[in-house]
């Protein structure tokens, strides 16, 4: 006895596929169920992925204000002890952390004065994901630019 079989009323395959119970005819997902799911997670995806960018420009900017805070007070310190403020992250002693130096070039400009200032910029890597971002400083008064970011 094959599926194929022929009764009096039309092909056994037949009336084998219209004998299941709807539990059984459903055993996968038909190809439009998966071109919709495809879509639901490419439009979430093309939501969340800028956000996620975003979220990690901002992150490795804080990380960068963090590091121009330790220099401003590093050169307070220095100050103190040499009457005059470093014009180097070396004279300082300290050196750029990890997360920072593959995206941001620090430097520091020192004027001898009077009055005694200085300047530590933080310049954004051509190439880089913060490439966009803004040039971050702070000086000897404490004052923070671009005030918008910090």
């Amino acid at each position: 006895m094959g599926l194929a079989m022929k009764t009096k009323h039309g092909n056994g395959l037949e009336e084998l596929q219209n004998s299941r119970t709807p539990e059984q005819k459903q055993q996968g997902v038909t190809l439009i169920e998966l071109m919709v799911a495809v879509a639901v997670v490419g439009i979430l995806g093309a939501i969340a992925y800028p956000s996620y960018l975003n979220s990690q420009i901002r992150s490795k900017r804080s990380s960068t204000q963090a590091h121009l805070m330790d220099i401003a007070q590093q050169q307070q310190q220095y100050l103190l002890d040499a009457r005059s403020y470093a014009a180097s992250l070396a004279s300082l002693n300290m050196t750029t952390p990890t997360n920072v130096s593959p995206y941001y070039t620090i430097t520091i400009a020192a004027t001898a004065g009077p009055p005694l200032t200085f300047t530590a910029t933080a310049t954004p890597i051509t190439g880089t994901s913060q490439a966009s971002d803004v040039t971050l400083s702070i000086n000897n008064a404490g004052a923070k630019t671009p005030a918008s970011v910090w």
